[in-house]
């Protein structure tokens, strides 16, 4: 018997206000992410991925559809997933090093030992000295490191990225790019990528999923069967043109670009 998903969405659908009533922003969205596999969705802005993830997350509930947890359907699964928005969401009043820590704080650890594990973890990720600061005082990346070390620390086995460096200049996005891909291969966590970027998608994930235009529904999925470690120079190659192009063609039979 086949191993069963890791995350599985069924016939998810939601609408949401806007100022002629309600609006769909889910159509109907099916997917299904085997365990350790990351998988990126790429789609137009406003498409409905950021309410995707956030209904994946049981950050709310959807209209109709569910969402399976190593296949099985839960109505209370928050906190089973990670969550990591675009902006780090750390707590402005928080230390760094009590920011982290409260990832396994809230899984129960005691103090002294998440505090112990996020000072370990801000040292790996080269935060060492910081622990101290206020989120006011760090660069954007530094916070995103922060907000990566935080989501290692959640103690999940499933992680929901939500465009986490796409507010960041492009030489800090790749070395964080860079820093993420090391921590999938050495955690091997389940992952849905939401970005705009396709070469950050090719780079990274396993398949690429690519939605229309709201309300959102899989319109295409890209296979990227390239070896890893995968490293930058790779968007060099005939085979990720290749498959550069392949994400293109889609996204322009979903609408997302002319």
């Amino acid at each position: 018997m086949s191993e069963a998903p890791a995350l599985e969405v069924q016939g998810l659908r939601l609408s949401l206000p806007g100022r002629d009533g309600l609006q769909p922003v889910l159509g109907g969205v099916d997917l299904d992410v085997s365990p350790g596999e990351l998988v990126a969705l790429i789609g137009p802005s406003g498409c409905g991925k950021s309410t995707l993830l956030s209904v994946m997350a049981g950050l709310r509930d959807p209209d109709d559809g569910r969402v399976l947890v190593d296949g099985r359907w839960d109505a209370r699964r928050l906190g089973h997933l990670t969550l990591m928005p675009q902006r780090d969401a750390l707590l402005p009043w928080r230390t760094l090093l009590d920011n982290v820590a409260a990832a396994p704080r809230l899984a129960g650890a005691a103090r002294g030992d998440a505090q112990r594990a996020a000072r370990r973890t801000l040292g790996a990720y080269g935060l060492a000295g910081f622990e101290d600061h206020y989120p006011h005082a760090l660069s954007g990346g530094m916070r995103q490191r922060g907000a990566l070390a935080r989501t290692v620390l959640a103690g999940t086995r499933a992680w929901l990225l939500d465009e986490p460096f796409g507010a960041l200049d492009a030489l800090t996005r790749a070395n964080l790019q860079s820093a993420l891909a090391a921590l999938y291969e050495e955690h091997r966590p389940t992952v849905v990528l939401v970005t705009h970027d396709l070469d950050e998608a090719l780079l990274l994930a396993d398949r690429v999923l690519v939605s229309g235009p709201r309300p959102a529904r899989l319109v295409a999925e890209i296979p990227v069967d390239l070896p890893r470690p995968r490293r930058v120079d790779l968007t060099a190659t005939p085979e990720f043109a290749e498959l550069r192009g392949r994400l293109l063609g889609s996204l322009r039979l979903a609408g997302a670009v002319a």
